[in-house]
């Protein structure tokens, strides 16, 4: 597409910016620089206050083996861990034995005292499965596979005994209240060289994420009696409950002012890396959507809107409180289309229960180039199912909210919550396809003398005593649940 901005936006929000975690200062720079940009278009544009959440900031942090040899070791903080204060903090290693009891489990938490505590499973190789298949001789992939899923389920039971009553959340207390020094994890998603980067769910203490290989190092050497001892120097700011905000631009409509078409992606990121797919693709397609439909379509029938949202991560909490405060957009909105899982190609849409909206989106997708929607499945009427984005936030009111399905390119094992989701992973022909197909179902939605249909086939939306069976549908959190 000539004149696509879509490579400089996300360089400049993925490398110069980085990770958006709720709460954090990247956060609040790249809601500055998206505000920003939006007005240098003459789009109106604004930061939109939903509430509070606990602010964090990481520092730099380093993680060594010191014993039984020396070894820099690939890990980091996790989110809104406490740091060291810059201090190197060195320790031996414990790491979870079987446990079949009570009696086993504080036999455990009696041996932990000034110790780093290994509770992720380790794997017994960083070698995804696949190879195992292709590579393998005489059985020895399946033999593996069976070991791994043997050793992985012993493992989820000791710590299904040991978190008993209180889960993973639980067994982090008792460790600290036990003396650990810290707790050691690693979530392996099948990838070389990835792993997966959550939050701490403990806060006191300490708690950093290794590769799925040095992970497996250490665990190695602890359980061979060979006494690792593990180095952290950590720097990481609690900075208290801040306020959190959503984006919100908006280009007046002409004709039907207060009807809506909106552009859809949340903004927020995990920070083990540069959130590049997860989800900076869906924020600079929505923003790159509303830069063409400026240029092109400066005065639209009805109002355009675009929402890059916060807290999605933690729960949809921005686009969940959008809708509680603006029933007038809910009440008035035309359709809703939101970008979320990936880099590809938008090969899946669905309508998402609305038994008669799958007209208007057929109708749309036949003027759109068959070149960009000719691979696409529509699947109608569809299902409200799962609820995993922010189009759900929507369809819990009642209004059309729809999500653009992309292709995968192994984003549930190399992207997803990463320490791999950086620029390098986006595929801009794929995001600019996406750019035509959205552009042209926002401008066909905004034109379209009919409303779309509200009709759903299940009423989910639990609000006012309802059956409530997503949790989309619960009232927004609007502060931490550390909050004071």
């Amino acid at each position: 597409m000539v004149g696509s901005r879509l490579e400089s936006l996300a360089q400049a929000l993925l490398d110069s910016i980085g990770p958006r975690l709720t709460g954090s200062p990247g956060m609040e720079r790249a809601q500055d620089w998206a505000v920003r940009t939006l007005r240098g278009w003459g789009v109106e544009a604004r930061l939109e206050e939903y509430g509070t959440w606990e602010g964090w900031e990481r520092g730099s942090s380093h993680i060594d083996l010191v014993a039984p040899r020396m070894r820099s070791l690939e890990g980091r903080l996790l989110a809104w861990s406490p740091g060291t204060g810059g201090r190197p903090m060195e320790a031996s290693v414990a790491f979870l034995p079987q446990i079949e009891s009570e009696v086993d489990w504080q036999a455990f938490l009696e041996s932990v005292s000034e110790k780093w505590v290994m509770l992720s499973f380790p794997q017994p190789t960083c070698r995804p499965d696949a190879q195992w298949v292709q590579f393998q001789s005489d059985g020895s992939g399946l033999r593996m596979a069976q070991a791994r899923q043997e050793a992985s389920q012993m493992w989820g039971r000791s710590l299904q005994v040991a978190g008993a009553g209180g889960g993973t959340g639980g067994i982090h207390r008792a460790l600290e209240a036990a003396g650990a020094v810290g707790i050691v994890t690693s979530d392996w998603p099948g990838a070389p060289g990835t792993t997966r980067v959550f939050d701490a769910d403990n806060r006191e203490t300490p708690t950093f994420e290794l590769s799925c290989e040095d992970y497996g190092l250490v665990h190695r050497l602890a359980a061979n009696g060979q006494n690792p001892i593990v180095r952290l120097t950590a720097e990481a700011e609690n900075r208290g409950e801040v306020p959190v905000f959503n984006v919100i631009g908006e280009i007046r409509g002409t004709e039907l002012p207060d009807e809506y078409v909106m552009l859809s992606a949340h903004f927020d990121s995990w920070d083990g890396s540069s959130g590049a797919t997860d989800n900076g693709t869906g924020s600079v397609l929505m923003l790159e959507v509303m830069r063409i439909l400026g240029t092109v379509y400066p005065s639209p029938r009805r109002t355009l809107l675009i929402g890059l949202w916060s807290g999605e991560e933690q729960g949809l909490n921005g686009s969940r409180a959008f809708t509680e405060d603006h029933p007038e957009v809910i009440q008035g909105l035309q359709v809703l289309w939101n970008q979320d899982n990936g880099t590809g190609r938008v090969v899946n849409m669905s309508a998402h229960g609305f038994v008669e909206a799958g007209g208007s989106i057929a109708t749309w997708l036949a003027q759109v180039p068959a070149e960009v929607s000719a691979d696409i499945d529509l699947a109608l009427p569809g299902s409200p199912g799962g609820g995993g984005s922010d189009y759900a936030s929507f369809v819990c009111w009642g209004a059309p909210g729809f999500n653009l399905g992309a292709l995968p390119w192994d984003y549930s094992t190399h992207t997803w919550h990463s320490n791999r989701d950086t620029y390098d992973k986006v595929v801009f022909d794929d995001l600019r396809n996406n750019a035509v197909l959205a552009a042209s179902l926002a401008y066909l939605a905004a034109e379209d003398p009919q409303p779309v249909s509200r009709r759903q086939r299940t009423v989910i939306t639990g609000r006012g005593g309802g059956p409530g069976e997503w949790p989309a549908c619960r009232p927004a959190q609007r502060s931490s649940p550390n909050a004071p």
